[in-house]
């Protein structure tokens, strides 16, 4: 009879030993390959592909929300320095200041009214112009010459440059220019809400409003102002109709539009500019230097964003660790084989621990990849410009491997602690 010749077997860790005749298999546990170990740990990983994609589900998410809420961080961060940059330091305001009085009273000191034309001349000053509230005297302002609509609507006066100044916009019609301020012209534009008190939506009829027994044609509607918000509320006339049918005494305050980065000089020059022999007399408003505030703010934000991400990342640890842990469970027995052939403790917590870091670093890819395209895709949608630091997207595939090495430390160890013959019987 012929005998069959099975094949050897080849187990990794394994070594062939002759005795009396016979092959004998014995355990090199402590000598076996690194290679042989990441091939068992990728058909690890490979053997349950569905298992596989549902636990690099949590670290795509954990990573790709870590990337994408740092890189909206700095890009919430960057416009919000765009905007700081751009708007808010480059307001100065001059406003008179308080004086001794003749009887030891306190008096205000009177700001000029060529005070726009004065700022003007110094380099770096985009637009000036200058604001005073009106006493009308306790006449009435109305939407018709007649009847019972008065309404209390604040009256100021401008000149033809605070507009400008103050970043305001039309809903409709146009602002009054230097020729209605300098003839003293009967006309008004209305803030939004003082349009809709006095029941004018539209101007292309060159409606009028009345104070008092005056009319006043309205020129414009206000759409919205940067600053001074009060005026949305309020009629506004050319600052020479004011002198002349009010009586006003002299501007309160003069608004200052600067170019970017010139505030902090206009702010020291402005007060010799308005009033060249009292010039401590004036109350100037300037913006600080905005760089420590700039990088404040920018701190503010990535640290809320970058703690979000961690949240993130944390969950999905949590994932890896408790999918690792679970496949553990479910492969006593086949942990329990590799022991009694003569795998080592080592040998079995390094299984599980490669795979582990591979299902972090292939979350970490994936995750890495989502979380830049979601940022590029926020920023498309609002019309910023993305911000995103290279490092961040480079460095996160291998901080997924990291965690998953870390959140598989525990699973491994229960692994290795496995006795063979209770794992057999188990099995």
């Amino acid at each position: 009879m012929r005998r069959l010749r099975l094949p050897r077997p080849h187990l990794p860790g394994l070594r062939r030993r002759r005795a009396g005749g016979r092959q004998r298999l014995t355990g090199r546990g402590h000598r076996m390959r690194m290679a042989d170990l990441f091939g068992e740990a990728l058909a690890g990983v490979a053997a349950r592909p569905s298992r596989l994609a549902l636990t690099t589900l949590g670290t795509v998410l954990g990573i790709a929300a870590m990337v994408a809420t740092i890189g909206l961080g700095q890009t919430a961060a960057g416009q919000i320095t765009d905007r700081f940059d751009a708007v808010a330091a480059t307001r100065v305001t001059v406003a008179a200041g308080e004086t001794d009085g003749p009887d030891g009273e306190v008096a205000l000191t009177q700001l000029p009214w060529d005070a726009p034309e004065r700022m003007l001349r110094l380099a770096g000053v985009a637009s000036a112009g200058t604001f005073a509230g009106v006493d009308v005297g306790g006449d009435a302002v109305r939407g018709v010459p007649y009847g019972t609509q008065e309404q209390v609507v604040p009256v100021g006066a401008a000149s033809a440059g605070l507009f400008e100044a103050l970043g305001a916009r039309l809903a409709g019609g146009r602002f009054f220019d230097e020729g209605h301020d300098a003839r003293g012209d009967a006309v008004v534009v209305l803030g939004r809400y003082a349009a809709d008190r006095l029941g004018i939506n539209r101007v292309d009829s060159q409606p009028s409003i009345f104070i008092g027994d005056r009319a006043f044609t309205v020129i414009g509607i206000l759409d919205a102002v940067d600053y001074r918000t009060e005026l949305q509320d309020s009629v506004i006339m050319p600052m020479t109709t004011a002198r002349e049918l009010y009586e006003l005494a002299a501007p309160e305050a003069l608004e200052v539009r600067t170019d970017v980065g010139a505030a902090q000089l206009i702010g020291r020059q402005a007060p010799i500019a308005v009033d060249p022999n009292n010039p401590d007399l004036l109350d100037v408003n300037a913006p600080p230097p905005p760089g420590s505030m700039r990088d404040n703010v920018s701190a503010d934000v990535n640290g809320l964003f970058l703690a979000l991400g961690g949240l993130a990342l944390l969950v999905g640890g949590l994932g890896i660790a408790n999918v690792t842990l679970l496949s553990v469970m479910e492969r006593i027995s086949e942990i329990g084989l590799r022991r009694s052939i003569g795998a080592g403790r080592s040998h079995v917590a390094g299984q599980f621990l490669i795979e582990s870091g591979i299902v972090g670093l292939l979350g970490g890819l994936v995750g890495s990849t989502v979380g830049v395209l979601a940022t590029v895709g926020v920023s498309v949608v609002r019309d910023w410009t993305p911000l995103l630091d290279i490092r961040l997207a480079l460095v996160a595939p291998l901080l997924g491997g990291l965690i998953g090495l870390v959140a598989g430390a525990y699973p491994a160890w229960r692994a290795s602690a496995v006795e063979p013959i209770a794992a057999l019987r188990t099995g």
